[in-house]
């Protein structure tokens, strides 16, 4: 259960830091209004994971999925260029994600 508690947070991660870039500074309602929320989700999540979970394991698995599905949005939205070795770069973020949960057990 901590997994995927883990997991829906980094989601949520993802999902706040795209909101605070569409916030403009928090002049935007709608968009603070998400961050707002989704942060909030996203550390009760991580912490809720942390009971089970180690910190430093925890802390970067919910980085890195954020990390990686921030990226993949503004690739997707145009909002920045892709290149092959960004796409490559990510991989390895991704493949660090799937490492620790596969060296957890």
């Amino acid at each position: 259960m901590s997994w995927f508690v883990l997991f829906v947070s980094g989601v949520l991660e993802a999902c706040w830091a795209v909101a605070l870039g569409k916030s403009e500074g928090f002049t935007r309602l709608g968009p603070s209004i998400v961050f707002g929320v989704a942060v909030v989700l996203s550390m009760i999540g991580l912490a809720y994971a942390m009971r089970e979970l180690p910190v430093a394991t925890s802390y970067v698995v919910w980085v890195g999925i954020g990390a990686v599905l921030t990226a993949a949005y503004s690739f997707i939205s145009g909002d920045e260029a892709v290149s092959v070795a960004k796409v490559a770069l990510i991989g390895l973020i991704t493949a660090s994600v799937i490492g620790l949960k596969l060296l957890h057990g």
